[in-house]
């Protein structure tokens, strides 16, 4: 009798489970929504919101619409959502969220659009990090310039206590773009002085692996002297 139990009891909580799942996938209109966001058909996605499709209304993965479009850089397609209410910060099952992603990849023109719609610059992803960090890592000047601008914390700590400037510098190749972001940061009040959990700074990872030019902007800053304009060997602004 108590296995009998136990079945009834584990179908009753598969049932519900599976019941929750279709409602926050919801229905016909809300699979074709996120197709069409996924494929950029901006006429699509408006037309079936119009027609009542839940904007929020999630995949498997826990992506809304909205994410969907983003994933793929369809600007006009996301426009369309975000202009009609969607959450520019509903997270996924990964903590990605439109704003996150945007910031993370690139995509400035989406990331403006989240900013101007309500992203909340304190939102972080899996690993603790602002949408600052990954852009810097990456080397998305635009974007990194777009976040330092919107006040973006630029001294935040991920889970491995390293800075946007950490990043720009420990997962960069030293590059012209990556110089110049290390440079804005420090212009945006990044602290040259925030080491990494085993004490070594920037500047003395910016050393080691002979990134000259951030040397000089690093050691600049540390003498609390302005960043030399230009220092990356970019012209200047």
């Amino acid at each position: 009798m108590r296995l009998e139990h136990l079945n009834v009891f584990f179908a009753f909580l598969l049932a519900m489970m599976t019941s929750i799942t279709a409602s926050a996938e919801g229905g016909v209109l809300e699979s074709q929504l996120r197709d069409a966001a996924d494929n950029g058909d901006a006429a699509r996605v408006r037309s079936l919101l119009e027609q009542g499709a839940n904007r929020e209304a999630r995949d498997k993965l826990g992506r809304t619409p909205l994410l969907l479009a983003t994933h793929r850089n369809q600007v006009e397609a996301a426009r369309v959502l975000i202009e009609a209410g969607a959450d520019v910060n509903a997270k996924d099952n990964i903590d990605d969220s439109p704003y996150l992603y945007a910031g993370a990849r690139g995509f400035n023109q989406i990331l403006r659009l989240t900013l101007e719609h309500g992203a909340d610059l304190k939102s972080t992803n899996r690993y603790g990090g602002t949408a600052l960090i990954p852009a810097a890592e990456r080397g998305h000047v635009d974007n990194v310039r777009t976040l330092i601008d919107a006040g973006v914390d630029v001294n935040h700590l991920n889970r491995l206590h390293w800075t946007a400037l950490m990043e720009a510098i420990v997962l960069s190749d030293g590059g012209p773009r990556h110089v110049e972001i290390v440079e804005m940061l420090v212009k945006a009040g990044a602290d040259v002085n925030i080491a990494d959990k085993d004490g070594v700074t920037p500047l003395a990872h910016a050393r080691k692996r002979g990134y000259t030019a951030m040397v000089k902007i690093l050691e600049a800053a540390s003498r609390g002297k302005p960043a030399p304009t230009g220092g990356s060997g970019l012209a200047p602004r």
